[in-house]
């Protein structure tokens, strides 16, 4: 199991970034060991996979960092939604594309990061927000992907036992 960044670190800006990676690489962990059908099996009630599920995170990477905080014109910044409202990888998309696309939109995530300041806010002509709302600066949004993905990973936690009787740490 991945490590959790270094005690040692007290920078803002490095703590968010390498939790960021944690996370990023305690969901890929997560799923790594299972097969193709548990991979687009739901085991819960709302019916999300654990492949949707990071296709779901890679689009939570783009719209948050390239759509939201960049302001950069992105198509259908919401693609991750099928028919039904849920997250959907489009149909014949492997698993290798997925996870490529998901590492693919991390590593924009961190070239992003790595040029900002962490106080910088999304620029007015952010579509991700509203107009004449206040813009959040980079530190909000990735303090929320933290969260997110957090959250996410716990979930994968659960739909792991229910899968394979494997638990987290």
């Amino acid at each position: 199991m991945t490590d959790e960044p270094p005690q040692t670190i007290s920078d803002p800006r490095e703590l968010l970034a390498s939790y960021l990676d944690h996370y990023r690489a305690v969901v890929l962990e997560k799923l790594d060991g299972l097969g193709e059908t548990d991979l687009r099996t739901s085991r819960l009630p709302s019916g999300w996979t654990p492949l949707e599920l990071l296709w779901h995170l890679a689009h939570v990477e783009r719209r948050w960092l390239v759509w939201g905080f960049l302001g950069a014109k992105v198509p259908d910044p919401w693609a991750d939604r099928g028919p039904d409202d849920r997250w959907a990888v489009p149909a014949g998309m492997t698993t290798a594309e997925v996870v490529a696309r998901f590492r693919q939109e991390c590593a924009r995530s961190r070239e992003i990061i790595a040029g900002a300041a962490l106080t910088d806010p999304a620029p007015p002509h952010s579509e991700r927000f509203a107009p004449g709302t206040p813009r959040p600066a980079l530190s909000w949004i990735l303090f929320h992907l933290l969260q997110e993905y957090a959250r996410h990973a716990g979930h994968l936690d659960i739909v792991r036992e229910l899968t394979d009787g494997a638990t987290g740490e």
